[in-house]
């Protein structure tokens, strides 16, 4: 054997990872919430495909129950609620070495592909929309939402906020289209602008303190009203169409906000110049 041979086994030890592996299969209360959000997210895509095959089951042709649209936009508020806490709970207690990890594969799930499979499901039935062009929203709401979260983890702006649409609100937004519009090419379009924002340079304010105790707050908010919509009661109707409305004003009024901002530091510079 020559001195090459004898250190081989040696070499690949050495490759072997190093440190408290142990703690990496340790989950945090933290992690639970993430584990929970995830879970959230599946459940959706669940409802959402049993109201598909029970259809089909039955040689009905299909056609979205809002009951079963509202039981998946609730699962993916819950999902949004514990992907809020479970960075609150992280700081406050103890974070997991997998803690970031577990997170962001939570959130493709729930805001990644249950709004996506949501998409197709509303729209993709429609004869009357390409079925290729619902594909593609569907699929440019996925890539956007896992581009935004591995940029996430890469990217720290200087102001500490979000450098694109959040992939949360991305999703809640995407539902707001499905909840208030029937499926048409004019109502799919919407969808790839919503996937533009996310992978946008726009910086969204991140939510802290009273932010986001009025996010919470609004979450709870659509939850009731998704419920009260779901089961049938008086006003229901009303209230889903205000909030789906309230929702799509807010990613829209933000990106607006930013460039008016802008517009007045760039009149600032050049006044300040013009008086040098």
């Amino acid at each position: 054997m020559t001195t090459a041979d004898a250190s081989w086994p040696m070499d690949e030890t050495d490759d072997e990872p190093r440190g408290p592996v142990g703690k990496a299969f340790r989950l945090s209360a933290a992690d639970s919430l993430s584990l929970g959000n995830a879970l959230c997210g599946f459940l959706a895509v669940c409802v959402l495909a049993w109201s598909a095959i029970s259809s089909l089951q039955e040689g009905k042709p299909f056609a979205a129950d809002p009951r079963f649209f509202g039981t998946a936009v609730v699962l993916l508020l819950i999902g949004a609620t514990c992907d809020l806490f479970d960075g609150l709970v992280a700081r406050k207690f103890r974070a997991s070495a997998m803690g970031a990890e577990l997170d962001n594969l939570a959130d493709v799930i729930s805001f990644g592909f249950a709004p996506a499979f949501m998409v197709v499901i509303w729209a993709g039935f429609n004869q009357r929309i390409p079925f290729m062009m619902v594909m593609a929203a569907a699929a440019s709401v996925l890539l956007a939402g896992v581009i935004r979260l591995a940029r996430f983890a890469c990217v720290k702006t200087k102001s500490g906020d979000f450098m694109g649409l959040p992939i949360p609100m991305g999703a809640m937004t995407v539902v707001s289209v499905v909840l208030l519009f029937p499926p048409s090419v004019a109502t799919v379009l919407p969808i790839f602008g919503v996937a533009y924002l996310m992978v946008s340079r726009i910086e969204y304010p991140k939510p802290k303190g009273n932010l986001a105790a009025v996010v919470l707050a609004w979450m709870m908010i659509n939850v009731a009203c998704l419920t009260i919509w779901a089961a049938g009661l008086a006003g229901g109707d009303t209230l889903i169409k205000v909030g789906a409305v309230m929702q799509m004003a807010i990613v829209a009024a933000i990106p607006l906000r930013v460039l008016m901002f802008k517009r007045e530091k760039r009149k600032e510079r050049k006044a300040a110049a013009g008086v040098g």
